[in-house]
């Protein structure tokens, strides 16, 4: 799952840098978790699609790239994104 999320980002925003973490393992027991992990996700992303956009239209940009993921496999995402020169806080 890992793999494919970075694929489909990579495609979908050519980022200037992306790291994935699953953080599956800090949610089990809690909803949506399963066994295997996979199912909790943190993106940090930069990329120049993000300029001009606000917080929430990154997000949304994200979420429809991963759609089919967050219908399927992927509970939940902690989505950092940022435009190139801005900090990913």
């Amino acid at each position: 799952m890992e793999d494919l999320i970075t694929n489909k980002l990579m495609e979908a925003f050519d980022p200037e840098s992306l790291r994935i973490v699953d953080e599956s393992d800090r949610h089990r027991g809690h909803a949506g978790w399963r066994e295997g992990g996979e199912s909790h996700f943190r993106i940090y992303i930069v990329a120049q699609a993000f300029e001009g956009k606000s917080r929430l239209e990154r997000h949304r940009l994200i979420n429809a790239a991963l759609r089919q993921e967050l219908a399927d496999k992927v509970h939940a995402l902690a989505i950092h994104a940022a435009a190139p020169g801005e900090g990913l806080g």
